[in-house]
């Protein structure tokens, strides 16, 4: 197995641990991030739509759209989350819905044309004479 394959599972393995912990102990887990200010909540958000927003395009642009599909449904949990993040913590459910509701669907439906998509059909090669 290649060194990028096993650093590349601790990448995805460390982003569930991380994940899962603010989720599951928010407090404890703002302690280990090295901040309890609730103003990190602002940089911890921008950082990470930017980096979502920097996967898209790196795949957009290499014409993975296959690929581009199955990030961008994978990341529909995103918005998904940030609405019933409003919902619970004292936003209102219609601006919730308004807001990260709409744009959960605009992103899952996104993602769902996409994987339909059918690959071009690759054309002949002509051979050699």
């Amino acid at each position: 197995m290649r060194i990028t394959t096993v650093l590349s599972w601790l990448v995805v393995l460390a982003g569930f641990v991380f994940g899962l912990n603010f989720l599951l102990n928010g407090d404890g887990a703002a302690a280990g991030f090295g901040t309890t200010d609730p103003g990190a909540f602002y940089v911890v958000k921008g950082v990470r739509d930017l980096a979502y927003a920097l996967t898209a395009l790196i795949l957009l642009l290499m014409g993975h759209r296959r690929a581009l599909g199955w990030v961008v449904l994978a990341d529909s949990i995103i918005p998904i989350g940030d609405c019933f993040a409003v919902i619970t913590h004292g936003g209102s459910v219609g601006y919730a819905l308004a807001v990260h509701g709409s744009a959960a669907v605009l992103v899952l439906l996104t993602a769902g044309l996409l994987l339909r998509e059918k690959a071009p059909a690759r054309p002949e090669p002509v051979p050699s004479r």
